[in-house]
C-alpha cells in the first residue's frame, strides 16, 4: 500500500465516522434508594396499633438480654439507631438502644380488661433542626 492510497483509506474512514450519526447517550440508571429499615420498623408498629378498638392495645415487645421488654416508647435518634424504652419481666424501667440492623420487635394484638385503659407505644422522632442562615 503506498502513502497515496494509506492516505486516502484514513480520509475516507474519517470522513465515514464524520457523517455517520452518533449513537444517543445512554443516562446512568437511576441510584437505587437507601431503604432506611428503622423508617419501615417504626411505620409497622403505627399501622398496627392505629386501627386498634378501645379495647385493644399493641403489646411491643424487644428481646433484651436474658428478658423481654415490653415496649412504650421509641425514640428515633436518627436513621442508624433506635431506642426502646419501657419495662422489663421485673417492672424496671429499662432503655435499649439498638443499632436499626439489630432491631427486632414481637408485636401482639391484646385485649384489654374490662374499665382498663388500654397502652400506646409512643413513637418520638427528633425535630427538624434550622438550617444556619435560613
Amino acid at each position: 500500500m503506498t502513502i497515496g492510497s494509506l492516505g486516502k483509506t484514513l480520509a475516507s474512514q474519517a470522513l465515514e465516522k464524520a457523517v455517520r450519526p452518533a449513537e444517543p447517550v445512554k443516562p446512568a440508571p437511576a441510584p437505587i434508594p437507601a431503604v432506611d429499615t428503622g423508617a419501615a420498623i417504626v411505620a409497622q408498629i403505627q399501622a398496627m396499633q392505629r386501627p386498634l378498638k378501645d379495647d385493644q392495645e399493641l403489646a411491643v415487645l424487644f428481646h433484651a438480654g436474658d428478658g423481654m421488654l415490653r415496649v412504650h416508647e421509641i425514640f428515633v435518634p436518627n436513621t442508624e439507631v433506635l431506642v426502646f424504652a419501657g419495662v422489663d419481666a421485673e417492672g424496671n424501667v429499662t432503655r435499649v438502644i439498638s443499632p436499626v440492623s439489630a432491631a427486632q420487635v414481637v408485636c401482639r394484638i391484646l385485649k384489654v380488661a374490662a374499665g382498663a385503659m388500654p397502652s400506646r407505644v409512643n413513637v418520638l422522632t427528633p425535630r427538624p433542626q434550622p438550617r444556619p442562615g435560613s
